[in-house]
């Protein structure tokens, strides 16, 4: 198969571009276009020499026709993600995250790609109303980012049924592992420990989430990807188990072999009603219909996280004394 990943160069993407690529696929990796010709995340792909990386922007449809002309397989990972900038610039995230999407569709459309993934996130969920929750969970739109997701998904779920465009939602809860952006929680307690600080600073403590290990996330999009019906479906990707910040942040801790305080930051702090206060995923449909569970635990995971963060190499792209939006 011609696979297309788009937001190749970001955390999950990379992961993605890579394993598609040991598995054999003939991958395109699309790149946000930048003066630097920097490739992000995946410049540290170990299947790079196989990947053939296009630069350009989802947001130009022109582009976009010709980038997804010979791809069989389309897996949208294009969008702004961080959820604290998402306050300062919204416009920006409709921008990419809906308008993108909507420019890869008609792309799909034109080209008759056979199959579209859209990648969605836990987060258009909002604060869990029951749990666990499954894919029949209202959807609330509690910030910036999250609506724009819920947009993205609306805008591709059309094609589906407007024009029968082979689309299929994949919706990942948590996702954390190597090469994940400092302004996520993972990193931001493993870069603080490792850079010596034990007293930390962080957010909300309370709030819960359902971590997934990123290659266990990859397995979940390639399986959704190639399993057989499901279009115009959402399908959950998580662990079914949850854990609070404070405690997550402990574990990390222990693993580290360090003694932890922790700093309530207030600029990390959303604003209380923008704030998801938990989500656990109900992973049975996803279950059910491939037989997929994940295979790493969180103890491993956060495991060969911390191990990655010791590797000076890696620690030395992290500013550790900056909050990252």
């Amino acid at each position: 198969m011609n696979v297309l990943v788009t937001g190749s160069e970001g955390f999950i993407g990379s992961h993605l571009a890579e394993i598609l690529a040991m598995r054999g696929e003939t991958v395109t990796a699309l790149v946000q276009y930048n003066s630097f010709n920097s490739w992000g995340w995946l410049e540290q792909a170990d299947q790079l020499s196989k990947i053939r990386v296009v630069t350009g922007d989802v947001r130009d449809p022109h582009f976009c026709l010709d980038l997804l002309e010979g791809i069989d397989v389309v897996f949208n990972l294009a969008a702004l993600i961080a959820i604290p900038y998402s306050y300062t610039a919204p416009g920006s995230y409709i921008d990419t995250n809906i308008k993108g999407t909507l420019n890869l569709c008609q792309a799909a459309l034109r080209n008759k790609v056979k199959r579209f993934l859209q990648t969605s996130t836990s987060e258009v969920y909002g604060t869990a109303q029951y749990v666990p929750i499954d894919e029949k969970h209202p959807l609330c739109g509690q910030s910036p980012y999250s609506a724009s997701k819920i947009g993205g998904d609306a805008m591709a779920l059309s094609f589906y049924y407007s024009y029968d465009l082979p689309v299929v939602v994949a919706r990942p809860f948590n996702t954390y592992g190597p090469r994940q952006s400092a302004r996520a929680v993972i990193p931001t307690i493993i870069s603080q420990l490792i850079s010596g600080k034990t007293n930390i600073d962080l957010g909300d403590l309370s709030t819960t989430r359902d971590f997934t290990f990123v290659e266990d996330t990859c397995r979940g999009l390639i399986t959704i990807a190639q399993m057989e019906g499901g279009l115009g479906e959402v399908f959950n990707i998580g662990s079914n188990h949850e854990i609070s910040i404070g405690a997550l942040a402990q574990r990390v801790a222990s693993i580290v072999g360090v003694e932890l305080s922790i700093h309530c930051d207030e600029a990390r702090l959303r604003p209380p009603n923008s704030e998801v206060r938990r989500l656990l995923c109900d992973n049975r449909k996803l279950a059910l219909k491939t037989g997929f569970q994940p295979a790493v635990s969180l103890q491993e995971g956060l495991g060969r996280t911390v191990a990655w963060f010791q590797d000076p190499r890696n620690l030395n792209k992290y500013k550790t004394g900056i909050y990252n939006v």
